[in-house]
């Protein structure tokens, strides 16, 4: 018994696997529609807007998104701004319409 019990395990193992890979072949739709991606070009405007806010600023950015408010796209500018005399920076946060 203990000289089969190796081929058992084997056999098993194959035919979980061999399962597994016709539930994943099964749920693969046959025909994928084509939908048009869209192109968001904002998060890259928002961070060439934090760059100049950033700069004006004498600061560093720390992190630029794209946000909503009152129904308005606008820029969230996180802007790290030296500190005086050695002390840590200073997080000013800028929001920016996007135009």
């Amino acid at each position: 018994m203990n000289i089969l019990r190796p081929h058992f395990r084997t056999a098993a193992l194959a035919l979980a696997a061999a399962g597994l890979l016709a539930s994943q072949a099964m749920a693969i739709p046959a025909v994928v529609p084509e939908q048009p991606q869209p192109v968001v070009l904002a998060a890259s405007d928002c961070y060439a807007i934090g760059q100049q806010v950033a700069e004006q600023n004498g600061g560093t950015l720390a992190k630029a998104s794209q946000s909503t408010r009152g129904g308005q796209p606008v820029c969230i500018i996180v802007v790290l701004v030296p500190g005086k005399e050695g002390q840590r920076p200073r997080r000013s946060e800028i929001v920016v319409p996007l135009n």
